[in-house]
């Protein structure tokens, strides 16, 4: 009976052990690449499925994006400047079986390829280039290093540069030349609020000369802005030509009439 019992015992126990290692669960997240004595059959997955212990053998791939960081290189540009940038990249894997069969590690392969294609992409750029077309260099990274991941089925979905460091003395050029910048902007439009107003005064004067009357009516308007409630000075103000024809008036000497002058003997 105690043979029975310990044979049965030793039986239960190789099911259970053949069950666990049979048994595999893969999240949604995740396919399982299943290999047949050494031989690729395919991936599986998501849930709970059996394989052939010993004789097949498996290997899981997370599906989810992979964020990951690309040192920070430094590269001269095509316009002789020295710069250092850093950059971040977002990919997945989209074919489970290639991921596994091409390459070792598809995370940092993908990210020394990365690497390379930063410090290429920089060489090829201008300054100028890098730093107001930000876009356009994260759309060529991104080309550039999707299309060396393919074959490993890995899909580079986004990149960025986040920073680029310019040297302390570039850096003092670049400030005084936006001061410049700066300048040149406040003296054009200064310039041009001079020559604005000046035109507007010439269209009033024109208006004025036609309306001698209307002169009155600015001079009247001119003490209500100069005078305040405080003050016990008036001030009015005397047109130009009623003081031009005093002073003519003052200083001409009067003609002597002929007629009255004696008859010379």
């Amino acid at each position: 009976m105690l043979d029975f019992l310990l044979f049965w015992g030793v039986i239960i126990a190789l099911a259970a052990m053949f069950l666990s290692a049979a048994i595999r669960i893969v999240q949604e997240y995740e396919r399982g690449v299943i290999f047949r004595l050494g031989r690729f059959v395919g991936a599986r997955g998501p849930g709970l499925f059996f394989i052939i212990p010993i004789i097949e053998r498996m290997e899981k791939v997370d599906l989810r994006v992979i964020t990951a960081d690309v040192p920070t290189q430094e590269a001269i540009t095509r316009d002789n400047v020295t710069v250092k940038v850093n950059a971040v990249i977002y990919f997945r894997v989209v074919d489970p079986g290639q991921a596994v069969l091409k390459v070792v590690d598809h995370i940092r392969a993908t990210s020394q390829l990365a690497q390379t294609t930063l410090r290429s992409v920089l060489g090829q750029s201008e300054l100028d280039e890098l730093l107001a077309q930000r876009d356009q260099i994260n759309q060529r990274l991104q080309k550039i290093i999707d299309e060396g991941t393919e074959p490993w089925g890995v899909k580079v979905t986004l990149v960025e540069v986040r920073d680029v460091e310019l040297p302390q003395s570039l850096q003092r050029a670049m400030a005084a030349q936006a001061a410049a910048e700066r300048e040149r902007r406040a003296k054009i439009i200064h310039a041009d609020g001079e020559y604005q107003a000046a035109q507007k005064l010439t269209d009033a004067a024109e208006i004025i000369a036609q309306q001698p009357g209307a002169m009155q009516l600015r001079y009247l308007q001119t003490l209500t802005e100069i005078a305040s409630e405080r003050s016990n000075t008036v001030v009015f103000p005397v047109p130009v030509d009623l003081v031009q024809n005093i002073m003519d008036r003052l200083f001409t000497p009067p003609k002597q009439d002929e007629a009255a002058k004696p008859a010379a003997k």
